[in-house]
């Protein structure tokens, strides 16, 4: 059986240097997505949204993996695109007018048709309430800033605002601030969290 490390394979992507900002470039990645809006803190929609994506991202690991293409692989992390529509409402103390799309990339071999085989397998055992709500969509962000932020959510302030200054000094910030949670919020010491913290730049 084939073995893929995705994380391995994308360590660029998905460990960096929590000392500095860097710059990278992300090509276009495929993703099961899920939109919402609200508190992710107190939103039922957001936790519903988090649960389904690990659900079909399992269900299709163990498709391929039992299949004829017998690869096995990693389930990658839970990740996040933030914005607000008015951005003077994006602020860490209120999160009621957060927007937001909850993400789980998906290997290049990850096709379509076993994305709609996995959710109908899902729907029938279990059908979650974001089922309906999935989809397998593309994102390109191209060059962005990254930086891993170790520590809770609450503490990212200055994090952000280090990516701001690299991208500032260099061009201008572009798409919607993308967090990847690599520690299990669940189960972590809330002082251990690492978060990648990226954004697009132009």
């Amino acid at each position: 059986m084939a073995k893929v490390d995705l994380k391995k394979d994308l360590k660029h992507l998905y460990q960096p240097s929590a000392k500095e900002v860097v710059e990278v470039e992300v090509p276009a990645m495929n993703y099961l997505m899920v939109d919402g809006a609200g508190d992710p803190n107190t939103s039922a929609a957001y936790a519903a949204a988090v649960e389904v994506l690990f659900m079909l991202s399992y269900a299709v690991k163990f498709m391929i993996k039992k299949g004829a293409a017998a690869i096995d692989y990693g389930v990658m992390p839970l990740e996040g695109l933030w914005w607000a529509d008015d951005m003077s409402a994006f602020s860490a103390t209120d999160k009621s007018e957060w927007k937001w799309t909850a993400m789980i990339m998906q290997p290049s071999f990850v096709t379509p048709d076993l994305i709609e085989r996995a959710i109908a397998d899902v729907k029938k055992k279990k059908n979650p309430a974001a089922i309906s709500r999935v989809r397998l969509e593309s994102l390109s962000e191209g060059k962005c800033a990254q930086i891993m932020h170790i520590g809770p959510f609450s503490d990212e302030g200055p994090t952000i605002a280090r990516i701001h200054q690299f991208i500032d000094s260099r061009g201008r910030r572009t798409g919607k601030h993308h967090e990847i949670y690599l520690s299990d919020i669940r189960k972590a010491d809330p002082a251990r969290c690492k978060t990648i913290i990226r954004q697009p730049m132009a």
